[in-house]
C-alpha cells in the first residue's frame, strides 16, 4: 500500500537526543573522512590518473575525500552504459522504478543525520540547514515515486469511441539524460533531478558539483543498495568545461537535467540547441539558473516580522541559495525602523565552523566564491551605505560576515548581479507601486515575497510581482517539494517546477495508440 504523501519532518534541535544524534552522525563521517571513490560505469568502480581532493570549506586542512576525475574517455563509456541501459530499464513497469525512490528514501531516513553531517563538513552547511536538505531529498524520493504512479494511468482519461476505436494515452520515456547538479542543495537537489529522470524510465549519465562529489557518491551507494540495475546511473565527476560539454553536445543525449549559474545554463542551452551528426531529435533543456530575489516590505506591517524574514532569507547557508533574499525593497514610512533592525539582528547572528550546532552561518563553498563575492563587497562600498558585516577572513575557512548596503541605488550592481553570498541589498521606495517596479527590474523572476497587511496591494502583486515562486508574508526561501512547485521565470531558467505536479513529464513524451474495432 502507497500511503498519502507528506512531507519528511524537519528535526527539533532543542531535543538532547537529537543532537546526540546529529553528533554521532558527525563521528560517523569523521571515519571515513580521506577515503577515495572512483568513478561508477555500469556498475563497476572505475580509478583514474586524475585525483580530485574535496576540503572541508570551514577547515582547509580536513579532507573529505579524494575522487577519481572522469576525462573524455570515461565520460564515453558512461555514455554508452547508459544507452544500453536504457533498452531494458524503459521497459521496466513504473511501480518497480517508483519502489527503487521509495527504497532509497526509506535508506537515506535511517541515515538521515549522517547525511546531514556530511554535508556540514563537505558543503560547510549548518545543521538546520543541512537537516532540511536531507528532508528535501527524502521528499523528492517520495513525491516523484507517487507522481509517477499517477502518470502510469494517464490514459484512462483518454476517450474511446464505442464501436469504433479504442484510443490510448500514455507517457513514455525519452532516453539518456545527462544530469548536472549543483553544490549548494548537493543531496537534495541531485537526488530529485537524478531521480525524476530515473523513475520516468529515463538513464542518467550524473556529473555531480565539483566541492560535494563525496555526497553524490554516497548517493549512489543508496541507488545501488535500493536495487537500481547497473548502468541506469552512471557517476562521473570531473571538469565542467570538458565533461559537461562533451555529454551535453552528444548527438545521444536526449535531454539535459541542469541546475547552477546563467552563465553555464545559457551554455548548455546554446549547444543543446545545436543539431550534431547523428542527432534524430531536438533536444529538451530543463534549467534552474538562479535569481536576485526581493522581499518587499509595505507600510503599516510588523517591522520586527519584516525584518527577521529578511534576514533569514538572506543569510540561511550563507545567502548561497538561488532564492535567497538578496534585495530588500522597503516602503520610506518604515524604512528607518526596518532598517535599524536587520541591521540589530544581523549583528546577533553567529559565525564559525558548522559542525557547532549553535552557528548559524558557515563559511562559503570554496576560494573562488570567497574571492567573487569578497568583490562584491568592494564595489558595494562604492554603490551605498555599509551597515552591517564587511568582513572576511580566509584563515581557517571560507568565511565572509553577513553584510548589509543601504541606501541602494535600484540600478546599481548589487541590486543587478546575483552575488550568490551573505550580501543584502537595501532600497527605500515611496509607494509600493515603485515597489513592485524594483522588484521587477532584474533579468531574473525566481523567487519574491510581500509583506503586507493590505489585501489590495498582495492582489496587485499577485498578478504583477514576476517570479516563479511568490510568498505572501513569509520568507522567500524553503520551498517544500508538492507544495510550493519550484522554477523561475526568465533567465531564472526553464520554470520546470521541480517538486510539482508536472515536473516529471518534463521528462518523457506522449504517444497516443488508436485501434478499430
Amino acid at each position: 500500500m502507497i500511503y498519502t504523501y507528506k512531507t519528511e519532518p524537519l528535526t527539533d534541535f532543542n531535543c538532547e537526543k537529537n543532537v546526540d544524534l546529529y553528533n554521532e552522525g558527525l563521528e560517523i563521517v569523521n571515519s571515513y573522512l580521506g577515503k577515495e571513490y572512483p568513478l561508477i560505469i555500469n556498475g563497476e568502480r572505475i580509478k583514474t590518473n586524475d585525483l580530485y581532493t574535496s576540503l572541508n570549506p570551514a577547515e582547509h586542512n580536513q579532507i573529505i575525500g579524494t575522487i577519481h576525475q572522469a576525462s573524455i574517455k570515461e565520460a564515453k563509456l558512461a555514455m554508452n552504459s547508459a544507452l544500453e541501459a536504457f533498452k531494458t530499464w524503459k521497459k521496466v513497469s513504473a511501480k518497480i522504478r517508483a519502489d527503487v525512490l521509495f527504497k532509497s528514501a526509506a535508506i537515506i531516513r535511517k541515515r538521515k543525520f549522517e547525511f546531514s553531517a556530511l554535508m556540514t563538513k563537505e558543503a560547510g552547511k549548518p545543521w538546520g540547514e543541512a537537516d532540511a536538505d536531507t528532508a528535501e531529498a527524502i521528499d523528492f524520493l517520495e513525491y516523484y515515486g507517487r507522481q509517477m504512479l499517477e502518470l502510469e494511468k494517464s490514459d484512462e482519461s483518454i476517450l474511446s469511441r464505442r464501436n469504433l476505436e479504442r484510443n490510448e494515452f500514455k507517457y513514455i520515456p525519452l532516453g539518456v539524460a545527462a544530469v548536472i547538479t549543483p553544490w549548494n542543495f548537493p543531496l537534495a537537489i541531485l537526488a530529485g533531478m537524478t531521480t525524476a529522470a530515473v523513475v520516468a524510465g529515463n538513464t542518467v549519465v550524473l556529473k555531480p558539483a565539483i566541492t560535494t562529489q563525496v555526497i553524490a557518491y554516497k548517493f549512489m551507494e543508496v541507488l545501488e543498495e535500493a536495487g537500481l540495475p547497473k548502468g541506469v546511473v552512471n557517476f562521473i565527476p570531473g571538469d565542467g568545461p570538458e565533461i559537461g560539454e562533451y555529454i551535453v553536445s552528444h548527438p545521444k543525449t536526449r535531454f539535459i537535467s541542469f541546475t547552477g549559474s546563467m552563465v553555464v545554463g545559457k551554455k548548455i542551452y546554446e549547444n543543446a540547441a545545436k543539431v550534431v551528426d547523428g542527432q534524430i531529435w531536438l533536444k529538451r533543456v530543463i534549467a534552474e539558473m538562479g535569481g536576485k530575489d526581493a522581499i518587499v516590505v509595505d507600510k503599516n506591517i510588523d517591522t520586527e516580522y519584516a525584518a527577521e524574514s529578511i534576514v533569514k532569507s538572506a543569510f540561511g547557508f550563507s545567502g548561497q541559495k538561488c532564492s535567497a533574499c538578496s534585495r530588500a525593497i522597503i516602503h520610506e514610512d518604515v524604512y528607518d525602523e526596518v532598517v535599524k533592525k536587520i541591521i540589530t539582528k544581523t549583528n546577533e547572528l553567529k559565525v564559525g565552523n558548522p559542525s557547532c550546532k549553535s552557528m548559524f552561518v558557515g563559511p562559503v563553498t570554496d576560494e573562488k566564491a570567497y574571492n567573487k563575492i569578497s568583490e562584491y563587497i568592494e564595489i558595494g562600498k562604492t554603490e551605498g551605505k555599509l551597515v552591517a558585516g564587511g568582513k572576511v577572513s580566509k584563515k581557517d575557512g571560507w568565511f565572509i560576515q553577513p553584510t548589509v548596503f543601504i541606501d541602494m541605488d535600484k540600478n546599481s550592481r548589487l541590486m543587478q548581479e546575483e552575488v550568490f553570498g551573505p550580501v543584502l541589498s537595501v532600497t527605500k521606495v515611496k509607494d509600493f507601486d515603485e515597489a513592485l517596479e524594483v522588484a521587477n527590474n532584474t533579468i531574473y523572476g525566481l523567487t519574491g515575497a510581500v509583506i503586507s497587511n493590505n489585501r489590495f496591494n498582495l492582489e496587485k502583486a499577485r498578478d504583477d510581482y514576476f517570479v516563479g515562486n511568490l510568498y505572501f508574508n513569509r520568507k522567500c526561501t524553503g520551498a517544500i517539494v508538492g507544495y510550493q512547485p519550484f522554477g523561475g521565470f526568465n533567465m531564472s531558467g526553464t520554470d520546470s517546477k521541480a517538486g510539482g505536479p508536472d515536473y516529471l513529464q518534463l521528462h518523457m513524451q506522449a504517444k497516443t495508440i488508436s485501434e478499430m474495432f
